[in-house]
């Protein structure tokens, strides 16, 4: 299982991920797909957010039981720790 969440993504993008995945609120994807499908629907992703952001996480055979990647803005980042996955979160701005 994939979960794609998009925020502030054009309306091309959130198009071309509805075609292949359902979504189950305003930008959040849900889909059932390989490993090779889940790149490809990832590169749509990064080729058409624009200005807006990204994550998506889906199920591995590791410690943590998942993994994900991000793409945008954001003030959570993923940072490695020691092997897991754990995510820092940027300062405001102008805060």
């Amino acid at each position: 299982m994939m979960v794609i969440v998009v925020s502030r993504a054009p309306p091309r993008l959130r198009g071309r991920l509805a075609a292949w995945l359902l979504e189950i609120r305003a930008g959040v994807y849900v889909g059932d797909y390989s490993a090779r499908t889940r790149e490809r629907i990832w590169d749509q992703v990064l080729s058409g957010l624009d200005q807006g952001d990204a994550v998506m996480v889906w199920r591995t055979p590791s410690d943590q039981g998942f993994d994900f990647l991000t793409a945008g803005q954001n003030r959570r980042m993923p940072e490695d720790f020691d092997g897991l996955k754990l995510i820092r979160f940027l300062p405001r701005n102008g805060g």
